[in-house]
């Protein structure tokens, strides 16, 4: 009687099979050269950096309209301090006069938003169509 013997392990086979990763491989890089082109959907402005030191020049001048409120939420009108109802008035009487109706404008960077914006609603109750905002540094 012989004696019955598996010969399975010759049959082993010790290649890898790289099929299943070049698939993978495949799907990633077609889903990459898809999505790539979206990514850049931005659009570049190159604002020429004279025209910040144009709109300071202006806002220097002595018979410019600047309006500025402060971190501690006071409104002022040139050098002088007004309420919030008084402003659109007193714009309205400064600007009466002159052709170029501009409004600067400057507010702390820790004020109140409510105090910035009830300034720039008083400016536009003064009926002025062009509000120049005013930096310490350049926003390019």
């Amino acid at each position: 009687m012989a004696q019955a013997t598996r010969d399975e392990g010759k049959k082993v086979n010790s290649d890898i099979n790289v099929t299943p990763m070049v698939d993978v491989m495949l799907v990633l890089l077609i889903i990459f050269m898809v999505v790539t082109p979206m990514l850049n959907n931005k659009v570049n402005v190159e604002l020429p950096p004279a025209a910040a030191a144009v709109v300071m020049e202006d806002a220097n001048k002595e018979d410019s309209v600047v309006v500025a409120v402060t971190r501690d939420g006071k409104t002022f009108l040139g050098g002088d301090q007004v309420t919030g109802s008084d402003l659109g008035p007193k714009i309205s009487a400064k600007l009466e006069n002159k052709t170029d109706k501009r409004v600067y404008f400057r507010g702390d960077n820790r004020a109140n938003y409510g105090k910035v914006m009830e300034a720039i609603d008083g400016i536009r109750a003064a009926g002025v169509s062009q509000l120049g905002m005013l930096a310490d540094k350049p926003l390019i």
